[in-house]
Order: C-alpha cells, then sequence, then structure tokens
C-alpha cells in the first residue's frame, strides 16, 4: 500500500501496515457487531491489539517517564480551572491511571472507569482513587448526582457511533447537577488520526467515528445537558470560542477537497474539545 504520510522515526512501514491492518480487521468487526457481541469484543479487542502489535505507541509511550509526564501535565491543563479539593472526579478510559493518579493529589475522590483494567502495576495507587471496570454501557457502582466532574481525553471516536449517545447520557446521570463533562477528541477534517493516516483519508482503525462540532453539539441536545461550552486548544494554548466559530469554520472548510483544508483545519479547529454542562 502507497504511504499518505511520511514514516515516523522509531516505526518502519512494516511496522505500520502490521498495525494497520490488524487494528482495521478489529474495527470491521466491530462496526458489524450488534451491542450484545460489541460488550464481548471490548473485553479482548484491546489485548488482542497489543499482542499483535508490540510496537504500539500506548505502549511505547508507557515505557517512557518523560513521554507520560508531558502528556499528563497536557490533560491537566484542560481540568485545572475546573477541579478544587471537594471535587469527585471521574475519568473514563483511564488507560494505567497514572492520570488518574496525578489528579487524585488535587481532588477529594477520584474514579477511573475502563472496559478493561491496564493501571500501572508499578506506581503507587493513591488512597483516594478507585477503579471500576465496566462493560461500555452499564455503571451500576455509582449514584445518579454523585459526579462534580467527569473527563475523557481521546475516548469518543473510540466508541461505536450507535452507544455515543447512551455513553454521554450515562455521564449525564453520575453528574451532579451543574457538573461537566471535559472532553477531548480528535476533528475529522483535519485527520484522520489513527494509524489510517498512513494508507488512507478517512478513519478505518479504532477511531470509529471522529464527531464535528456541529454533530456533537446535537447529540448533547438530545442526551439532555443544557449547555455546550467549546474551545479552542493548541500547544497549551486554551481559549473559549463560541459554538458558531466551529460550526460556521466546519461549514466553509467542508465546500472545499480535503485535501486543500486539511492543514487549516489543523489551525482552525485543532481537536473537538467542549465542556457539557448537565
Amino acid at each position: 500500500m502507497k504511504l499518505k504520510k511520511q514514516l515516523t522515526d522509531n516505526r518502519s512501514y512494516e511496522q505500520l501496515l502490521n498495525h494497520y491492518l490488524v487494528e482495521k480487521s478489529l474495527a470491521d468487526k466491530l462496526k458489524k457487531a450488534n451491542r450484545e457481541e460489541r460488550k464481548h469484543i471490548h473485553e479482548t479487542m484491546y489485548g488482542e491489539l497489543f499482542s499483535k502489535v508490540p510496537d504500539h505507541p500506548r505502549l511505547t509511550r508507557r515505557g517512557s517517564e518523560q513521554l507520560t509526564i508531558t502528556a499528563n501535565k497536557d490533560k491537566f491543563s484542560l481540568i485545572k480551572n475546573h477541579i478544587n479539593k471537594s471535587t469527585i472526579f471521574v475519568e473514563f478510559a483511564p488507560g494505567d491511571c497514572r492520570f488518574s493518579y496525578k489528579v487524585a493529589n488535587d481532588v477529594d475522590l477520584v474514579y477511573g472507569i475502563d472496559i478493561s483494567n491496564q493501571q500501572d502495576q508499578n506506581g503507587e495507587v493513591p488512597e483516594n482513587f478507585k477503579f471500576i471496570g465496566y462493560d461500555g454501557y452499564q455503571l451500576n457502582d455509582l449514584e445518579s448526582n454523585s459526579i462534580d466532574v467527569v473527563f475523557s481525553d481521546q475516548l469518543i471516536e473510540h466508541i461505536h457511533p450507535e452507544d455515543t449517545k447512551l455513553h454521554f447520557e450515562l455521564a449525564h446521570r453520575i453528574l451532579k447537577k451543574g457538573g461537566k463533562y471535559i472532553f477531548r477528541a480528535p476533528h475529522p477534517m483535519s485527520g484522520p488520526h489513527d494509524v489510517s493516516a498512513f494508507f488512507c483519508d478517512e478513519a478505518e482503525g479504532f477511531h470509529l467515528k471522529e464527531w464535528t462540532y456541529k454533530e456533537m453539539g446535537g447529540l448533547l441536545k438530545n442526551a439532555q445537558y443544557s449547555k455546550f461550552q467549546t474551545i479552542w486548544s493548541k500547544a497549551g494554548i486554551i481559549i473559549k470560542l463560541p459554538n458558531f466559530y466551529f460550526t460556521i469554520t466546519e461549514n466553509i472548510l467542508s465546500l472545499f477537497p480535503k485535501r486543500y483544508t486539511k492543514k487549516a483545519a489543523k489551525y482552525l479547529i485543532p481537536s473537538l474539545y467542549g465542556i457539557a454542562i448537565k
């Protein structure tokens, strides 16, 4: 297959192609599955991916203390103005949970919620942290109206499009009135942002859907959120901008072929970053 993007320094063409083919195969299986079948696929998909792609960036990042520190610093910048010592905090898809461990220093209580337990076994687990495993659909371990802040980073694009509204409804249920769901995800106009970027123009791997601001605004309204605060963020700079900036920009960029708008979108709409308020 012909490359559409320059090779990275640390991965060969063969490694990237293997990653792409494995991820696409698993993603195709997930897309075709019904909800009950997806529950079972969720339990094993990442284990299968990592076993077949041992050079996966998520695995190599775990081995680098500096990369972890940098990534966690970036994520903390997204939430730091929304938490305090009395905050009860939830992170969906916390991965190795090292970011949740960091947040635990600044809040009252932290829950890490994921479909598989990937906790760092070498790190010291804070006393005010609890991991909750779930199937992606049912979350019975948390009471309704009990959480101040929910957070996810690079998660929404991995959820099956038929399940995304359900995910936000689940978060809405556990949030207190006025509580916030802070999330960041890749924007499709500068994508695709999974391994597909090296071989095609649309996401075909584990990014099952990369959402626009217009699409997300409609979904959150249907999920009964009272407000959607939209934010521009790049290289540590965070600016609150009205939703119409993003939707108008999306409308204008959609008028042109993607090959012309992709680079512009990286600056005009760096990511899908917002705060859904109950």
